[in-house]
């Protein structure tokens, strides 16, 4: 039987995710970039617990990639960031549509716009173009809200600088990406998001944040 993924090598490794198997190339290219592997695979697991040498290196450089973007953020920032990647990289456009780094990149951009204005004290919502960039400014403001509501501190102008970081990544601006989607690819890589979950949130002290 000829794996389903690539249609080339045979299939000899039971695949949770896909329902059938697949062939060990596949699983271990493929595994959390182009297929959504559950927590509790066996495969996912071992190699999380001992990373061959060729991943080893690809998570060195997806590193090296995203860390231009983050050097200048302060602790309680970073930690916005990834907050902020999680829900990205988990979210899922309704129908047909696709989620590219362009919709990110210009969904962040809005939500910030929106935040630095009503930090100088006028309130304007910036609104981004294309269906999908919208949606997701949308899951960015909910979750902005949802965290003020449980006690988070979240200022206005933290969280632009956050989401402007983010924008410079998926722009491309300090490593151009060789694909529509390589910049949720390497964070997705990076974090290590099934997207088989929902966005999992717990309350904080008031002097926290709220952190998947």
């Amino acid at each position: 039987m000829l794996c389903p993924s690539c249609g080339q090598r045979k299939a000899r490794r039971a695949c949770p995710a896909l329902g059938s198997n697949i062939c060990t190339v596949c699983c271990g290219t493929k595994r959390l970039v182009e297929i959504r592997c559950p927590a509790d695979c066996g495969y996912l697991a071992s190699a999380r617990e001992h990373p061959a040498a060729v991943v080893r290196r690809r998570q060195e450089r997806d590193a090296a990639q995203i860390l231009p973007t983050i050097r200048h953020l302060t602790e309680r920032q970073y930690q916005l960031f990834f907050l902020f990647h999680t829900l990205i990289v988990r979210y899922s456009p309704q129908g047909l549509l696709r989620l590219v780094d362009a919709d990110v990149a210009d969904a962040v951009a809005a939500v910030a716009a929106t935040l630095e204005t009503a930090a100088r004290g006028v309130i304007y919502e910036h609104t981004p173009p294309g269906p999908p960039a919208q949606a997701l400014a949308t899951e960015l403001k909910t979750v902005l809200a949802r965290m003020r509501e449980q006690g988070a501190k979240v200022f206005d102008r933290e969280a632009a600088i956050v989401l402007r970081a983010i924008e410079q990544g998926a722009r491309g601006t300090t490593v151009p990406m060789d694909s529509p989607t390589g910049y949720l690819d390497l964070v997705a890589r990076l974090l290590q998001v099934t997207g088989t979950e929902a966005p999992a949130t717990q309350a904080a002290p008031a002097t926290q944040l709220i952190l998947p």
